[in-house]
This record gives C-alpha cells, structure tokens and sequence, in this order.
C-alpha cells in the first residue's frame, strides 16, 4: 500500500555545527505547584551538575544535583524537582566539561486554591526558512509567567534557496534528520531568550513530524510502510528537545503527551494531542465540501482514551476558568462565501461529531453550573482568530486560535485566502494573518486576550504592536472587544 501523495526527500546536509558544553541553550517546563522540568541537551554523553536558587545572582541555592545526559537519549538532561514554594521564581543553571550554563529563571504555579493572576502566551508555527523569530524578542520583554507551544516548533520539510532564511538540511525523516532540525532551530537567539526567561508548556501539531499526518497515516512525504519507524524517530527527538516529564519518555511511535496543569484556583489547563490518535482525514483531505464520511460518528480527533481523560478533567475542574491547549482551529469555519460549504479536513471541521460532542459538553457544566467558562487555545492556520463557541443557539466558550511565528512569511492584515469568507462567519469576531502571537491576562474574574502582530519577518527589526484586544467575563460566555 502506498501513501495518500508520492513520495518526496530533501538533499543537502546541514552545515550547522553546535559549539559549547550546552549548544542547545536551556529550558524549562511543565509547571506545577512544587516544581517544574529544567531541561539542557548536551553534545555528548556526560555527567551534568544543576543547582536551583530563589536569586538571580544563585547565591542562595535551595536544591541541587548531579544527573547523566545520556547518548540513547540525544543526551538530554530533563529535571523533575518537587518540594519547591508555589507561585514564586526560581533561577537555574547547568555544569558540564568545565563550563556553566546561561542562568536560566522559571516560575512555580500557584498554590492550590489560589485566586493568583495568571499572564501567558500562546505561540505557534516557526518556519525558519519563512523569516526571522523576531516576535520571540518582544515576547522576552512581555511580564509573563510561562509560554505555551501549541505545535510546529520545527518543519521537517527541506527548504528552497529562495526563501528568506534557508537552511540546506534535507527532510528529516531519521532520528538525526529529526535532531539536526531542533540543533538549527534551537540556534535562534531569540528563542534560546525566551526559554531561558519563562517555563513553556508544550505539545506538538504535524510538522514535527510530518504535514498532516493522522495517527499512522502519512499525508504526501512518507510511505504509509515505514511511517511508524519515522513517527517513531520524530518523538524521541521532541522529547530531547523539550522540557518535559519522564513519564512524556516515547515508546518507539507512542508517546503520552497530553496532559492537566492546575493554576490555582484561577485555571485548569488541559494539554491536548490531536496527531497521535485522529482518525484520518476524511473526504480526501484539504479544504473540499462537505461529504457524508466527515460525519461518521466514528470519526475521532483525540481518541477515545484522551475524550474521556477530557470530560473527567472537565466535570471535575473547580478553577473559574477552563482552558484547552490545542493544535487546530477547534470552531465551525465555512470557507465559501455565499451558497455551499468548503471545510478543511485537517481542522476540526473534518470531525465535527467528535467537535460537537465536547461543545455539549461544556453546554451541559454550564447548566450544571452557570459560572463555568471555557476557553480553547489553538495554533497551526498562521493567522489570528477569534471565534466565538455557539450551542444550540448560544455561546458556551470562546476560541482564540495564534497566528504563526514565521510561517508563510509577512502575511497581511485580512488574508487573500480567506477574507471573503470571513464575512460569512458571524460567529467569527477577529482575523489577521500577520506574524505574531496571543498574550492572555487570567483572573479570577477575567480574560484578556491580545492579539500581537510585526508587520514583517522577512528581515530582523520588526516592531510589535497589539492588533486587538477581546475580554471574557467569568461566567458569562461570549467575548467582547475591547
């Protein structure tokens, strides 16, 4: 059997060379009320010392350790510290060969029932040969206390010469193809910063792997015979790379990814994974009208073990607010203007059943509770959305979906591709495809998303400004521009 489109592989090798004891920069991640994850990736197998202070300058160490970067593992080092006070910083560094780490700062959450301010942002898509990450330089100055990734951290896909920023590494396809990828990207100035500024929450989408691939089905750049062995190689390297827990450690093409990260008493933010367990697209993929295989109810976006992970977590989720950490745009979204339907298969809109059933859902803790408010973060379109979330008539949530860091270089305020159809939407309330990313103000009482945007990324030096504001009042769904 082959895959869905022929078969394609990049040439050149890459010509990055990582320098240093720690030439992949340092990270953090995964919050929790007593902890976090430091993570370093080192460029061989060796002991790594790591001490955690409550001051900048580290004179005050409160925890530290010796642990094995280890060459099966990419030699990356990943820190699991508990016992630490809630919802206060923490700085951090690393030893390795004779030299230290960069002095890395991260963030506790806040303790359990907590009402503490929570203030984050939500980036996405960083193409490296489509531009500069210059939005990660102002994010470095935004006051935050953690980044969330919603996915395509990398591109696995080779670069043309043309391009503003090209590379010459060939498709990555190899547990090295993957790694070389993270080495080239992990080399930006801006985003070694931010990492090294802010705890990061992340999950996947497809290019970290593979565009548009659904559970083991390849889109166009992989046999469907060997996509296992190649998913199999994209998440070890995502792990490698990343700071995650040791429980997110793959197993060959199988790794836990999604995950609940209490704030408080503020928010419940639960990490989803729409790649490793979907159904396949259905209607042939890409933007077709709609067709009677994409409303099977049998059609699945996060699988049933992740669906019921979710509805739990949501029945049983006593914080204000709700949010849901994802890849795709999650809101109905008809692309053609007038009469007719076009839905792309790859958002939400292929698996609409599976949509709706958690759209009841939060209809159904809404009326179980009327303060109950929901929010869905999302990613991968490389343009800025608001939607508003409708049941039976009535808003029950709001979408707020990032443009990209990168991808597809400038953009424009209103997208050729999509501009006509915007209008079409009602329940669409904000759209710009310029690069840039989501900066959310969390309280008890409410929610404040900005939508940041550079006019350009083509060369270094944009400046950032914020496109649109929107605020959500707890308890009552539908959000207001402000």
């Amino acid at each position: 059997m082959t895959t869905r489109r022929a078969f394609v592989l990049g040439g050149a090798a890459s010509a990055f060379a990582a320098t240093g004891a720690f030439p992949f920069g340092i990270a953090s991640g995964d919050p929790w009320p007593d902890g976090f994850v430091l993570w370093t990736r080192l460029g061989s197998e060796r002991p790594v010392r790591w001490e955690v202070a409550t001051d900048e300058r580290m004179r005050n160490v409160v925890r530290r350790g010796t642990t094995l970067a280890e060459a099966r593992w990419g030699n990356s080092v990943h820190v699991e510290l508990r016992g630490l006070a809630p919802g206060r910083w923490y700085w951090y560094r690393f030893y390795a060969n004779g030299e230290a780490s960069a002095v890395g700062r991260t963030r506790t959450a806040p303790a359990p029932g907590s009402l503490d301010r929570v203030r984050f942002s939500v980036a996405s898509c960083q193409k490296w040969q489509d531009g500069y990450f210059t939005a990660y330089e102002h994010m470095a100055n935004d006051p935050l206390d953690f980044v969330v990734h919603t996915g395509d951290y990398i591109y696995e896909t080779a670069s043309p010469k043309d391009r503003p920023r090209p590379h010459d590494l060939a498709e990555a396809t190899t547990l090295d193809g993957y790694r070389a990828r993270y080495a080239l990207y992990k080399s930006d100035p801006h985003l070694r910063r931010v990492h090294e500024l802010f705890p990061w929450i992340v999950t996947w989408d497809d290019h970290e792997t593979a565009d548009n691939y659904a559970g083991f089905v390849p889109d166009w750049d992989s046999p469907i015979e060997t996509f296992a062995e190649r998913r199999a190689a994209a998440y070890q390297a995502f792990y490698e790379n990343m700071p995650l827990r040791a429980n997110a450690r793959p197993s060959g093409p199988h790794l836990d990814l999604y995950r609940r990260l209490p704030f408080g008493a503020t928010l419940d933010l639960h990490v989803l994974d729409t790649r490793q367990y979907r159904a396949d697209q259905p209607c042939g993929d890409k933007i077709k009208p709609d067709c009677a295989e994409r409303r099977r109810a049998d059609r699945t976006m996060l699988g049933p073990v992740q669906e019921r992970w979710l509805f739990d977590g949501l029945g049983r989720s006593r914080a204000k607010w709700n949010a849901l950490a994802q890849q795709v745009i999650f809101s109905l979204f008809d692309q053609q203007p007038g009469e007719g339907e076009l839905y792309s298969m790859d958002k939400w809109d292929g698996y609409p059943v599976a949509r709706d059933r958690i759209v009841a859902e939060f209809a159904a803790l809404r009326e179980r509770d009327t303060n109950f408010s929901a929010v869905v973060l999302s990613g991968d379109n490389h343009n800025h959305w608001m939607f508003d979330i409708g049941h039976r008539g009535k808003p029950v949530a709001s979408e707020f979906a990032g443009t990209s860091i990168a991808s597809n270089s400038d953009g424009a305020d209103i997208s050729g591709e999509y501009g006509a159809a915007v209008r079409s939407n009602p329940h669409l309330k904000f759209h710009s495809s310029r690069r840039g990313y989501l900066r959310c103000d969390v309280s008890a009482k409410a929610w404040r998303t900005d939508f940041l945007t550079l006019p350009y990324v083509t060369r270094t030096g944009a400046p950032v400004e914020t496109k649109a504001s929107f605020m959500l009042e707890h308890g009552r769904p539908g959000a207001q521009r402000s």
